[in-house]
């Protein structure tokens, strides 16, 4: 009888022993089986999503170079690398996320047999010594970008904090399951070296894939989860961008040309069923779509977007993360995007001045301005709902040819306030002609922008420049309108500039050279006009005359002992990424530059761009005050300016602070060195 017994012991212990170690292969299987199924349910939910977006042909060129462009700006951190510290700790994460892969196809092996490998490289000691250095560098990374959201969280409370606003579970349950992984990875390496057999190696392994396994199922039970998705859409979304010219600049400069239904509005015959602008669920891109899904919820764009940081409600973040809401949920596709009940409200809408600052900061090349412009095309297009300060702006572009709505008979009356000869072309540009200068409405009509006309005409009739221009000719390039969303009025302003300039260069055989002072007419003429087939050599007026000092044509002789800040105009810098020639030229004049804390791609805007000039600033703090009070703070007795728009913004914030600092443009500061009173 007790041998019996004895028999049936062993028995049923093996059973047991057989059943405990079973059972970490089915929790191992069975939650991968979920997790597969459900990222499976998830990704064709996306695909279906996109798929409802309206076409955009315009994102399918240039294949090649857009994957080059791709692999650039993700393996080599372009954008987040701005941010040094986070941007290396980042780049660690990312590459752990691929590299340590590995790791987990051998914990499936593992949960049958501790001593499972890859075969191949699975005990080849430089494969090991390369996942433990990732490990280490992922684990290490992880707790530094904890670290930086924990001291945001504590040091910058309210709207001082760029994660203001963002889902904060989200963001710490990918932050836990990161560490965990490592934690893992690590655990496993040390008792496969020192243990190879032991049942602690099936426990790990089995911890390894559940929290790798939860993870997938919980970012497949959120589809709004950016923070988790942007790991699998940011590539996508990066190789999608918009084509500006050239893939490795953010995308800024010109607007998008009005899409319906995959084709360009025509706007001189549309079509009965053209959708004009983003008005309703339906009008979305499948790229807008896209970039909705792909935001990380960072804060970066929020961090340095003027209307955040002077009180207004607009915060690019959340705007995308609003949109992002509205698309994904359950609502029919005709609901309204804009205005009361819809995801975004009016007074968010307007206060974009299109500075650039979100697009440029994004690390996934969101397209925030796009959105927002399309938007404000269906308000004003269709719904007739923008502010009433603009009417009388789009009635002066259509009756007067500007903004102000001054007489179009003066636009050359600066030339007379000139003591030197300046050509005005009524027929076609002599030959001999090397630039025509595109003075501007603001350099026409605006006292303070003249004084800048006047002292780019004197500096290239002291250079021996041969330059002229179309004086009551010209008309307004129409950005005003287009960033305000009345594409109606830019088309017809455009085409009226380019029958213009095809007139002027209708046998002109040399190069097609237009200086202009005004960023604005620079970016429109030199980048929008583009699309309507129209192409000239655009040239800021600080990088003529930077280039004219430097062959010596223009020649300070009084070098200067004041100390100046330079303000960079958005639409010069980021938009254009010109940060050096105003700055050389200041330097050459013998000016000390103290440079603002926010400065070059970092710029603060004045307040005037997208269409913010004409209409009365009643939310929050005024964007120029804020720019003028970091001026002031450097000490610096001037603030140089390269915009007439920057001019006049700044000029009144300094009247508005009762400061003595004056304001001038770069040529202004030239002009005094090259010709000394």
């Amino acid at each position: 009888m007790n041998k019996a017994v004895g028999r049936d012991i062993p028995r049923s212990t093996a059973l047991l022993v057989t059943l405990a170690h079973m059972i970490y292969p089915v929790i191992a299987y069975g939650i991968t089986v979920a997790a597969l199924l459900l990222v499976a349910r998830a990704v064709r939910e996306l695909l279906s999503i996109y798929k409802k977006g309206q076409p955009d042909p315009t994102r399918n060129t240039m294949k090649k170079e857009r994957l080059a462009n791709m692999l650039k700006e993700t393996l080599g951190h372009t954008k987040m690398l701005n941010f040094s510290v986070t941007g290396v700790a980042h780049w660690f994460v990312m590459i752990g996320f691929g590299s340590l892969f590995g790791t987990l196809i051998t914990a499936y092996g593992q949960v049958f047999n501790p001593e499972f490998a890859l075969p191949v490289i699975g005990h080849w000691q430089p494969y090991l010594w390369f996942t433990q250095f990732i490990a280490w560098a992922t684990g290490i990374g992880i707790v530094v970008l904890i670290a930086i959201r924990q001291g945001n969280r504590w040091n910058h409370k309210g709207r001082t904090s760029r994660f203001l606003g963002s889902v904060s579970w989200r963001a710490y349950y990918v932050e836990a399951t990161i560490l965990a992984i490592v934690v893992c990875v690590i655990a496993l390496y040390n008792l496969e070296q020192t243990n190879p057999t032991s049942e602690a190696i099936k426990v790990w392994a089995t911890a390894k894939i559940v929290i790798s396994m939860t993870w997938f199922i919980v970012i497949s039970l959120n589809l709004t989860m950016g923070v988790a998705w942007h790991r699998f859409l940011a590539f996508f979304n990066i190789f999608y961008k918009r084509n500006t010219g050239d893939l490795s600049k953010p995308s800024l400069g010109a607007l998008p040309v009005m899409l319906s239904h995959g084709k360009e509005i025509n706007f001189e015959d549309p079509a009965d069923d053209d959708v004009f602008g983003l008005g309703e669920r339906g009008d979305i891109t499948w790229k807008a779509l896209l970039d909705m899904t792909t935001c990380t919820e960072c804060g970066r764009c929020q961090s340095q977007c003027p209307a955040w940081h002077t009180e207004k409600p607009l915060s690019p973040k959340l705007l995308m993360m609003a949109m992002r809401d509205h698309a994904m949920a359950s609502t029919v596709e005709s609901e309204k995007m804009v205005g009361p009940g819809g995801a975004i409200s009016s007074d968010i809408l307007w206060s974009c001045t299109t500075c650039g600052a979100c697009v440029n900061e994004c690390p996934v090349d969101i397209e925030h301005i796009d959105h927002i412009v399309n938007m404000r095309r269906f308000q004003v297009l269709v719904e007739s709902e923008f502010p009433s300060q603009l009417q009388a702006t789009y009635r002066n572009l259509e009756m007067q040819g500007n903004p102000w709505g001054s007489n179009k008979n003066d636009r050359e009356a600066w030339i007379a306030e000139c003591d030197f000869p300046v050509q005005v072309i009524t027929g076609e540009i002599p030959e001999d002609i090397e630039y025509l200068f595109w003075v501007g409405c603001a350099g026409a009509y605006e006292e303070r922008a003249k004084k800048t006309t006047k002292a780019v005409a004197e500096l290239l009739h002291i250079a021996g420049v041969k330059f002229a221009v179309l004086g009551k000719r010209e008309t307004c390039t129409g950005d005003s309108a287009r960033r305000t969303g009345n594409e109606f009025v830019y088309q017809i302003l455009a085409k009226e500039n380019i029958d213009t300039f095809e007139q002027v260069y209708a046998n002109y055989r040399g190069k097609k050279k237009v200086v202009a002072t005004c960023p604005h007419c620079f970016t429109t003429i030199g980048r929008d006009y583009k699309q309507q087939g129209f192409e000239l050599e655009m040239v800021h007026h600080t990088q003529l005359l930077n280039q004219l000092v430097r062959d010596g044509k223009l020649k300070p002789v009084a070098k200067e002992s004041k100390t100046i800040t330079y303000h960079d105009p958005c639409y010069l810098g980021r938009h254009n990424q010109i940060y050096s020639p105003p700055r050389e030229l200041l330097q050459s004049t013998g000016l000390q530059i103290k440079e603002m804390p926010r400065n070059q791609e970092r710029s603060f805007c004045c307040g005037a761009g997208g269409g913010r000039m004409w209409q009365e600033e009643k939310l929050g703090t005024q964007i120029n005050l804020n720019r003028v009070d970091e001026a002031i703070a450097t000490g610096a007795e001037e603030v140089a300016v390269g915009c007439p728009f920057c001019r006049v913004m700044v000029s009144d914030g300094v009247q508005g602070r009762q400061s003595s600092v004056e304001v001038l443009d770069v040529a202004q500061a030239l002009l005094r060195s090259v010709k000394p009173e």
